[in-house]
């Protein structure tokens, strides 16, 4: 494409970049929006995981079914499986540290904490799937894992383009 600069004179051309257009103000405040919902969601997922006392019968649950995954750790092949009650609590602290740098952190941690919960959301659908539970079952992590990668895909602006005089 060839650019006429403000003396009419043919500017140095510029080639057409190809990618998705700016994202507008609405875009970025709905990724913004989805990136503290999802982070939130997070951070609940791991106090359910940290303590008993608002919800005990789900945090059972969630002890019980850690005894599962603990068996079929993917480390396990290389000689280290976690004790299921701190695998419990592991996972539980990551979720909500990671959960609440990515509902409010700065763009650094944000990132950050995106890989750890999308490292945290692949093992789960490993485990499930490895566990042979239904589809279904891999579902949740399987969406929050799409909604991780939205968001570190399409949830910052541009990046800044050098200037060149």
């Amino acid at each position: 494409m060839l650019v006429l600069d403000g003396g009419g004179e043919a500017a140095v051309p510029q080639p057409l970049r190809p990618g998705p257009a700016p994202a507008g103000p609405a875009m970025a405040a709905a990724f913004t929006a989805l990136r503290v919902l999802l982070g939130l969601f997070f951070v609940l997922a791991g106090a359910v995981k940290l303590w008993e006392l608002p919800w005990a019968e789900l945090h059972r649950h969630m002890s019980s079914q850690f005894v599962r995954f603990a068996a079929v750790f993917p480390l396990k092949a290389l000689g280290w499986q976690p004790e299921p009650g701190r695998y419990l609590q592991a996972v539980g602290w990551l979720e909500a540290a990671a959960g609440l740098l990515l509902a409010i952190g700065p763009q650094l941690l944000q990132e950050i904490s995106n890989f750890i919960l999308s490292v945290l959301m692949i093992g789960a659908i490993y485990t499930l799937l490895v566990l042979q539970e239904p589809l279904a079952m891999c579902a949740p992590a399987a969406v929050c894992l799409g909604l991780l990668l939205l968001l570190n895909i399409r949830g910052h602006g541009d990046p800044p383009r050098p200037k060149l005089e």
